[in-house]
Parts: structure tokens; C-alpha cells; sequence
């Protein structure tokens, strides 16, 4: 059996893409024979403290040498230091959903410094398995990663049911996705203002204590703009009531400033959903136009005219519900993705 450690910054079971990815690679890679050890490097990341860092370096020492060790990129961005130090007894494999820097409202200082530091430990991988082609233009072009250590292992899609479309009542829009400020909330709230006057309603279904100057913020708007009564927040759900979110939706709408990949996107298009997001990062490349309307991030203006045609034109919502089934038929299953990532992992013995 090939074994192997996966390197996760707090509890794997926490809501997000990100960690959803990590949680089902890790599934799909024993199916394929694989031994995978899950280690805890600690909570805090991407600005840990002193012990947490300390911690994380006791703790991936203890993985055999040898074995390889995968290590999500939310902690690796800022672990250069122990990265250098575990390298000579383990090769590293960094897995990057998006690069730290490019979380949206940090400051110019925070940003320069998880961008250095970055650069520093991708330095110390033998390879880096990313999420999307755009991503990896970005760790190639900015981090100064080589092509040929880069493997895309895009997330997979499951087999779902569609979406059951309202006949009646307001239309349905669902977002998906921890209330952080770079998931554009913010635009999304103010846009909604904009067509008040429209037929709708929104479910908000992800994590509220990731960052709760967001999630304040968030009801904050919310009630600024009179929409208590429209707009549900729900915070993090079980994959069970997620899943019957996505069939009782008519649309899904996320502005995203910037997406590694976006996993929400992908399962919207496999529920056969409309989607209305944004141009940012990785978005393009997984809503084709056929199956989205997208805007440039930040436009409240724009997303609220996307809302806006989506909400009134049943005609142009069929016609984006039958592309993005087309859509999400090209897209990868968790197994092939699994292979993918699998053969660079091997690589590495």
C-alpha cells in the first residue's frame, strides 16, 4: 500500500470548498489504494502564532520519512521555514487553492507579506497540485513555480438531482459560500437594492465564524436596505440540507472578487442552475456563457442588471439552466480527478 501524509490547517470537517476538496481527495485516494494520514497542523493559519507554527513543525516531523506529504495551501503559504527544515526527509506537495495574497480585503502590507512567503515555501516543493488552469498561470507567472511542477486536479462533480424550477412565487436565488468579504456579499446585498421592486428571494447557506466582521457587516446591510424579510442567512448547513438548497433553487448568484476555482459554481451547474457570478480568477473558466451571466467583481450596478434579466426572463433561464447541464457533462468526477492527483503524488516516491 502507498502511503502518504495530508497536512490540514484545523478540523477537516470545516465548511468550505476548500476543505471539502481536501476531504473528498483524501476519500477517493484510499479508493485508489492509498494510506493517508490526516495531520492537524494547528488553527490560526494564515497568521499563526509562534506556537501554533512550532506545533506544525513537531507534528510533520513525526510523519515517517519518506513519505510524501501533501499540505493544504491555507497553512503551507506561510510555513517557508519549517518547509525547509522537513524537505530533506520528505518530499513536499503543496496544494494550492488560490494564493493567500490574493484574499480579498487585506491590506498592502498583509498581502506583500503571504505573497513572500508563498514564493518561499513553493520554493521547497518538488511539485504543487492546483485547482484550475487560472491558478496555475498565477503560481507559475507570480510565484515562480515551473510549469512542469504544476498538475491541475480540478474538484469533481457527483451525479445530482436537477433543480426543481418555481412555477409560482418569488424566484428562488440561492448563494453559497463563507461570508468573507472576498465572496462580494457586500455587492451582492447592494445589487439586490437595486431590483427591490422585482419578484425574489435569497438563501445565504455558509459559515459565519470564519470572519465576523463580515458576517456583522453582512445583517448590517441587510437591514439597511429594508431586505430582512427577503434575504435568509443561514449560515454553515449539513451537506444534506445543502443539496435540497440547490434543488429548491431557481438561481444561483455569487460575485465573487476572486475564485481559485469556486466548487459552489460547479455544483450549481450540475444541479442545472442558472448561474450569475463574476469575471474574477477562476469563474470564466468553469461557467461557460451559455450558462451564466457574469459581470466584473465589484459592480453592484452590473450585477443588479444581470439580476435583474435573470428574474424576469423565464426564456433566458431555460436557456442557461440547458447549458449549464451541458456545462457540468464536462467537467471532471471526484474518481478522475482522484487519478490525477494520485499520479502526482507517485511521482514523488
Amino acid at each position: 500500500m502507498k502511503r502518504a501524509a495530508f497536512a490540514v490547517p484545523g478540523s477537516l470537517e470545516t465548511p468550505t470548498g476548500g476543505y471539502a476538496y481536501d476531504r473528498r481527495m483524501i476519500a477517493e485516494l484510499g479508493r485508489l489504494g492509498w494510506h493517508i494520514e490526516v495531520v492537524d497542523v494547528g488553527d490560526g493559519f494564515p497568521w499563526p502564532t509562534e506556537t501554533t507554527l512550532a506545533t506544525a513543525y513537531t507534528r510533520l516531523l513525526k510523519v515517517p520519512s519518506g513519505w510524501p506529504i501533501v499540505v493544504d495551501g491555507l497553512a503551507f503559504g506561510v510555513l517557508a521555514d519549517v518547509a525547509s527544515e522537513i524537505e530533506s526527509q520528505n518530499p513536499l506537495l503543496a496544494l494550492v487553492h488560490h494564493p493567500l495574497a490574493l484574499e480579498w480585503g487585506l491590506s498592502a502590507d498583509q498581502a506583500d507579506i503571504l505573497c513572500r512567503s508563498e514564493r518561499a515555501a513553493l520554493a521547497s516543493t518538488m511539485a504543487v497540485v492546483v485547482t484550475s488552469p487560472a491558478t496555475a498561470r498565477i503560481v507559475a507567472s507570480d510565484y515562480g513555480v515551473p510549469l512542469e511542477r504544476i498538475t491541475v486536479a480540478r474538484p469533481g462533480n457527483d451525479a445530482v438531482p436537477r433543480a426543481r424550477r418555481s412555477n409560482s412565487g418569488p424566484l428562488h436565488l440561492l448563494a453559497v459560500g463563507a461570508v468573507v468579504p472576498r465572496k462580494g456579499f457586500d455587492v451582492l446585498v447592494a445589487a439586490l437594492a437595486k431590483v427591490s421592486g422585482l419578484s425574489w428571494r435569497l438563501t445565504i447557506a455558509g459559515d459565519l465564524t470564519r470572519d465576523s466582521t463580515a458576517a456583522a457587516r453582512l445583517q448590517s446591510e441587510i437591514a439597511r436596505h429594508e431586505l430582512t424579510d427577503r434575504i435568509a442567512v443561514l449560515g454553515a448547513v449539513s451537506s444534506g440540507t445543502l443539496a435540497r438548497l440547490y434543488e429548491a433553487a431557481d438561481v444561483f448568484v455569487l460575485p465573487s472578487y476572486f475564485e481559485g476555482y469556486g466548487m459552489a459554481y460547479s455544483e450549481a451547474l450540475a444541479h442545472g442552475l442558472p448561474v450569475i457570478g463574476t469575471t474574477a480568477g477562476a469563474i470564466a473558466e468553469t461557467v461557460p456563457r451559455e450558462a451564466g451571466l457574469l459581470v466584473a467583481p465589484g459592480d453592484p450596478l452590473a450585477l443588479a442588471e444581470a439580476l435583474s434579466r435573470a428574474i424576469t426572463d423565464s426564456s433566458l433561464r431555460l436557456r442557461l439552466s440547458q447549458g449549464a447541464l451541458s456545462a457540468s457533462r464536462q467537467l471532471p468526477t471526484w474518481p478522475q480527478s482522484a487519478l490525477i492527483f494520485a499520479g502526482a503524488l507517485e511521482a514523488l516516491i
